[in-house]
């Protein structure tokens, strides 16, 4: 028997995410808040869309969301109109949204009042990662959740990763951002320094990408950088999201973390630029104003 999905979400990451499901075998119904998006998916992928969040899910064995923050993902879950007010017993949830750890437990909790289970899956790879079916998924909860969602998964990720309990997957993102934060600011400056003192830049990379200082953000993002092309890739109004999200449980954990605290200000920095919604490497941007 076909599994039955419902994907809540058809942003730039959740419209192929859910065209994977639905191309692959998944029965998907569909639901956006703008519905003129969702009934743009049913007319290329023929599935279905719901009128509300619990008209979606309301015969789904797997629900998977992916919206935009904690707020977002609170006001499709709550609610007669939301998904707990149409989630069948033993469907699970799985939340894609990069979102806090409580917010995680949370929903958690709620689910598992409905005889469902929770999983929070936050993925990274940004849109062309959605759209090639290879993204990661750093995943929190149970075992037997994770187990019975992983065919589904498979549709549009390379990677999956069971991290521990409830919170967890929220927490491995976390880092993920943390990481990059810093790689791109010493990128962004190895690059500026490159163009000042008369590198080329192909060459350089070349000689340097495959020792201890390559990245995928150098592989990736230094030609596009080299170019000043930041119309492409994660935003950095959504980077900003991601890193408060992580300072915020620095905080709650007694950590301190300068170099992210400062990256986010420097993103602040590219906002005002004019950056917004360009790419996360516009870092270099903000050095060559």
């Amino acid at each position: 028997m076909t599994t039955q999905c419902a994907f809540i979400g058809l942003g730039v990451m959740g419209y192929p995410m859910a065209g994977h499901l639905q191309t692959k075998g998944f029965d998907t119904c569909v639901y956006n808040r703008t519905e003129s998006k969702a009934k743009a998916w049913v007319e290329e992928y023929q599935g279905r869309y719901g009128a509300t969040p619990a008209q979606a899910v309301k015969n789904a064995d797997i629900v998977l969301v992916c919206v935009g923050n904690d707020d977002d993902v609170r006001s499709v879950f709550y609610g007669d109109n939301g998904i707990l007010g149409g989630l069948k017993s033993g469907a699970i949830v799985v939340d894609h949204t990069t979102a806090s750890a409580e917010l995680a437990r949370e929903l958690n909790e709620a689910v598992k009042k409905q005889d469902g289970q929770f999983l929070d899956a936050p993925v990274s790879g940004g849109q062309a990662g959605a759209e090639n079916g290879v993204l990661t998924a750093m995943i929190g909860g149970e075992q037997s959740a994770f187990d019975e969602v992983s065919d589904a998964l498979a549709c549009y990720t390379k990677t999956r990763e069971l991290m521990g309990e409830a919170g967890a997957g929220q927490l491995a993102k976390m880092v993920n951002q943390i990481c990059i934060a810093g790689v791109v600011q010493g990128l962004s400056e190895g690059l500026q320094f490159a163009r000042k003192v008369g590198l080329d830049p192909d060459k350089l990379i070349a000689a340097i990408s495959q020792g201890a200082a390559g990245s995928w953000q150098m592989e990736n993002r230094y030609k596009t950088m080299w170019n000043n092309e930041y119309e492409h890739g994660f935003a950095v109004g959504w980077m900003r999201k991601d890193l408060k999200i992580a300072l915020n449980e620095a905080d709650r954990q007694g950590l301190s973390m300068p170099l992210t605290a400062l990256v986010d200000q420097f993103y602040a920095d590219v906002q005002k630029m004019g950056g917004n919604r360009w790419d996360t490497s516009s870092l270099l941007a903000r050095l060559e104003k």
